[in-house]
């Protein structure tokens, strides 16, 4: 519904009470309706959201911050990279916004900058956000390790990292990534590797600090010998100068990447030096990217669950912002989702007995077959629980 054009204007906006007179309803059930108040029947909100859909309504966000108090923005915190993870979980959180009805205000932050995540957060501050979502992934302490302790009135989300800071209310989502390196070893001990090596992510980045938790944890459990670890720096580039290290060891079986780009690196050189994978070595990366499934042989990884950290954790910190004498919504496990692929095989020694034989019956949900049985054509994602 419109009003007739006045003397040289175009239409005037809809408004709240014309939906509420196209949908039958109060003006009072158009508010609550839009600010996602519980007690409206499903029918009462379709018929609401249609009439706004039919006018073009667009709420008052500055009148409804002069009468709440709030301006409904988030502000964000994150690393200033084109790497796969934390330009991922941006996307996600962003995406994640659009339901909550808050917009976001991102602040870019530079690696090696102690300073980044203060100056970065006091910025937010200023400009009056409701509350902070933090994807800072690198710790940035000092040479002295001395802690930022600012004080921070709003509630902060932290996500896949320890929270920075004590305050009033911090909630952290995200924070799975020991369980699923530990599910990735397992996968590779499982298939009788006596033991797999690491090639560990850049240690201060927390990501690659769980990463290496989960793996010594995987190896520990099971009573395996834990070997050198090589560190990369994220790229392709340093699992190629990695995987023809590794290579050149005849005792290498078995390989966790902390990442895939450093995996696909790795298989690289491997193919290079003539050990073939994964009749040679076995290789399992991590995150699960777009051409993780593409490369020869596609790669067995762990697929990291971008998207549902962002939206589970926006919901909490939205309910904190809300409500903030209620108790917080808890977080729940995370998933852990190893997506197995054609990398990943018993060791040499193992192939084609009757030892290899078992381990594929004793483990139904790993694709990967002896050598000499067929490939696997699909992704079979390993779905398990929380617990490690």
């Amino acid at each position: 519904m419109t009003r007739a054009p006045g003397r040289g204007r175009g239409p005037a906006a809809p408004r709240s009470v014309d939906v509420a007179r196209l949908a039958g309803v109060s003006q009072k059930t158009v508010s609550r309706v839009f600010n996602d108040e519980p007690y409206v029947s499903a029918d009462v909100r379709r018929r609401v959201l249609e009439a706004a859909e039919e006018l073009g309504y667009r709420r008052n966000n500055a009148a409804r911050a002069l009468a709440s108090g709030r301006t409904h923005t988030i502000g964000v915190v994150t690393l200033g990279t084109a790497l796969y993870g934390p330009a991922s979980l941006l996307m996600g959180i962003e995406r994640a916004a659009r339901d909550t009805g808050y917009a976001l205000r991102v602040v870019n932050t530079l690696e090696g900058d102690p300073g980044g995540v203060p100056g970065a957060v006091n910025s937010l501050l200023d400009q009056g956000v409701d509350g902070i979502v933090i994807s800072e992934p690198i710790d940035e302490q000092s040479d002295e390790g001395e802690q930022w302790e600012p004080s921070v009135a709003v509630p902060v989300l932290v996500l896949g990292a320890p929270p920075p800071f004590a305050g009033s209310t911090v909630l952290t989502a995200g924070v799975g990534a020991g369980l699923m390196a530990r599910a990735a070893t397992e996968h590779l001990l499982c298939l009788g590797h006596t033991t797999v090596h690491h090639l560990a992510g850049p240690q201060r980045w927390y990501a690659a600090r769980d990463r290496l938790g989960g793996w010594r944890a995987a190896l520990a459990a099971h009573g395996s010998h834990e070997p050198p670890v090589i560190e990369g720096d994220w790229s392709a580039a340093s699992g190629y100068a990695a995987g023809r290290a590794l290579a050149a060891d005849p005792e290498v079986t078995a390989v966790f990447a902390a990442n895939d780009d450093m995996a696909i690196g790795l298989l690289r050189a491997l193919a290079e030096s003539g050990r073939r994978a994964p009749e040679d070595v076995s290789v399992v990366g991590f995150d699960d990217i777009p051409v993780a499934a593409y490369v020869t042989p596609p790669l067995t990884t762990v697929r990291q669950p971008f998207d549902a950290v962002a939206q589970e954790g926006l919901k909490r910190l939205v309910h904190a912002i809300e409500n903030p004498r209620a108790d917080p919504v808890p977080a729940s496990g995370p998933p852990v989702d190893l997506v197995v692929r054609a990398s990943t095989a018993p060791p040499p020694d193992l192939a084609g007995g009757r030892r290899a034989d078992q381990l594929s019956r004793t483990h139904p949900g790993d694709s990967a077959a002896p050598i000499g049985g067929p490939a696997p054509t699909a992704d079979q994602p390993l779905s398990r629980g929380a617990a490690g």
